[in-house]
C-alpha cells in the first residue's frame, strides 16, 4: 500500500507540522534504525504495497526499463557524443543550457505512462505541490500476469486520480454503497473482500504499479465486478474528486508507521486528513483502521476520539475486536508470528 499525504492543504507551508518535503538526506524510515512491523505494508503512497513480494508462480518479473528510472542524461555525455569533447570544454553557459535540457527531457519522460492506456506516472502532477506526503512512490518489477492484467482491465477497472472531475460513484459501481480503501499493497485482502461482499463497492487507491495489476488479476480471477482501482493521491480524491456524503466507509489497513520520530508527520492519521474525510462520508459511515505498531495505534485512538465528527464504536471507548470481514493477511499473520498485537479501530462519522 502505502499510506497517503497528510497535509491536505495547499499552501506553501503544511499545517502537519513541518515545511520541508522528504529529501535524499532525510529519506524515509526503511528500517536502517527501527524495523517496521511486517504487518505494515510499506507506502509506495497515500497509498501502500510491498514491493518485496515474490512473483505469483508463473509469472515472469518484466524488468522495467520505463525511462523515468533513468537518470537524467549527462550534460558531459551528450555533448561527447555529438562532438567529441566534454562539457568542460564548454564555456559555461553552453554547459549549462545542456545540463537544464538533459533535465528538462528527463521530466518529460517521467510523466509518461510505463504502460501505454494504463495508470499515468503522475496524474495530477502532485510532486509539484508543496505538502508533506505519508508515501514514497517506489519501482518495483511487474509481472507479465500484473502487466497483462493492467494492459487488458485497467481501461474499464482502473482511474487516474487527476483531481480534473468530480466522480460519479452511482455510475461507477453501478449503484452499490462504496467504500474507499487506502493503500492494499498486493490486493489480496482488498480481493477477498470484494469477492467476500459483491453487494459493496471498494474504491482501492494505491500507487503502487505491480500492486495494482495484481489486484486488477485477483478480481478478474474471482468474477468480482465491485473493484475500482485508483492510482495517485488519496488527498486529491478526497479534496477534489469526490461528493460530500458520497462514502459508505473508509479502510486504513496497516499504514506505513513512519517510526521515527522525526517522520512521525508523514502519518497518514492526522486532525487535518480527518477533516478531509469527515465530509465525504454519510452519516453513520464507519472509518475503520487497523495496524500492529503500538504508538502509531495509540496515535490513531488519540487522533480519532479527539474530532468532532467520529465517534468510537468500542463501547469502552477502546479498540476493536477484528471484525469478520477483515481478512488475515499473510503480512499480519508473519506479525503475529513475531509476538506483534493487532489493533483495529472502529469509528463513526457523527
Amino acid at each position: 500500500m502505502s499510506e497517503q499525504p497528510l497535509n491536505p492543504t495547499t499552501a506553501p507551508a503544511p499545517v502537519s507540522g513541518t515545511a520541508d518535503e522528504a529529501t535524499p538526506a532525510d529519506p524515509p524510515a526503511t528500517g536502517s534504525e527501527t524495523e517496521a512491523p511486517v504487518g505494515d505494508k510499506p507506502a509506495t503512497d497515500v497509498h501502500t504495497a510491498d514491493p518485496g513480494a515474490e512473483a505469483p508462480a508463473g509469472d515472469t518479473p518484466v524488468t522495467d526499463t520505463h525511462a523515468a528510472d533513468a537518470p537524467a542524461d549527462d550534460a558531459t555525455t551528450v555533448h561527447a557524443s555529438a562532438t567529441g569533447s566534454t562539457a568542460a570544454d564548454l564555456p559555461a553557459d553552453e554547459a549549462a543550457a545542456l545540463r537544464a535540457a538533459s533535465f528538462e527531457r528527463a521530466r518529460r519522460l517521467r510523466q509518461e505512462p510505463r504502460f501505454p492506456g494504463g495508470p499515468a506516472a503522475d496524474p495530477a502532477g502532485s510532486h509539484h505541490e508543496r505538502r508533506i506526503r505519508s508515501f514514497q512512490p517506489r519501482r518495483s518489477r511487474v509481472t507479465t500476469g500484473q502487466q497483462e492484467a493492467l494492459e487488458r482491465l485497467w481501461p474499464t477497472w482502473g482511474l487516474d486520480i487527476d483531481g480534473k472531475r468530480v466522480l460519479d460513484l452511482d455510475q461507477l459501481f453501478g449503484g452499490l454503497p462504496v467504500v474507499l480503501e487506502i493503500g492494499f499493497g498486493m490486493g489480496e485482502a482488498t480481493a477477498q473482500m470484494a469477492a467476500d461482499d459483491p453487494g459493496t463497492g471498494i474504491l482501492a487507491v494505491d500507487v503502487h504499479t505491480p500492486g495494482q495489476g495484481n489486484l486488477l488479476g485477483l478480481a478478474d480471477k474471482a468474477g468480482s465486478t465491485n473493484v475500482r482501482v485508483a492510482n495517485g493521491d488519496a488527498v486529491i480524491l478526497l479534496r477534489e474528486m469526490l461528493a460530500p456524503e458520497s462514502l459508505d466507509g473508509l479502510r486504513v489497513y496497516f499504514p506505513d508507521p513512519w517510526p521515527k520520530a522525526r517522520h512521525h508527520k508523514r502519518r497518514l492519521i492526522q486532525p487535518e486528513f480527518l477533516d478531509l474525510v469527515a465530509p465525504v462520508l454519510k452519516p453513520g459511515a464507519i472509518v475503520h483502521c487497523a495496524t500492529d505498531w503500538e504508538p502509531y495505534a495509540e496515535q490513531m485512538l488519540e487522533v480519532l476520539t479527539a474530532h468532532p465528527r467520529f465517534e468510537n464504536t468500542a463501547a469502552d471507548g477502546g479498540y476493536a475486536p477484528r471484525p469478520a470481514f477483515r481478512p488475515l493477511t499473510r503480512f499480519e499473520g508473519q506479525g503475529l508470528d513475531k509476538g506483534h498485537v493487532v489493533h483495529d479501530l472502529l469509528f463513526a462519522r457523527v
